[in-house]
């Protein structure tokens, strides 16, 4: 039988530390790409599966308009119609 040193304890630990804080380094290193990279994937997924009917109409829009046109789309401004059955604005004074 063979008994564990306290050198080989003391390495194998060293051994499991020094990779454990290469991992955490690494890992904060290429997170940022990683997540980037997921983030395209999931984006051409769902254009894949929804984005057809929108690119469609972009599409004929793009064909309607001609190159170097600029177009401004606004909502109209409602008319707001005041409720006569309200009552009657009454302007008061305050007194100290």
């Amino acid at each position: 039988m063979q008994e564990a040193s306290v050198m080989g304890l003391l390495r194998t630990l060293l051994i499991i530390l020094l990779i454990w804080f290469g991992l955490k380094i690494l890992a904060r290193l290429f997170a940022p790409f990683l997540m980037r990279f997921v983030a395209k994937k999931a984006e051409e997924r769902f254009g894949q599966q929804f984005g057809g009917f929108q690119n469609q109409a972009q599409q004929r829009e793009a064909q309607k308009r001609k190159e170097g046109e600029t177009v401004i789309d606004k909502m109209p401004q409602q008319q707001k119609s005041s409720n006569d059955k309200v009552g009657e604005y009454i302007d008061y004074e305050e007194i100290d």
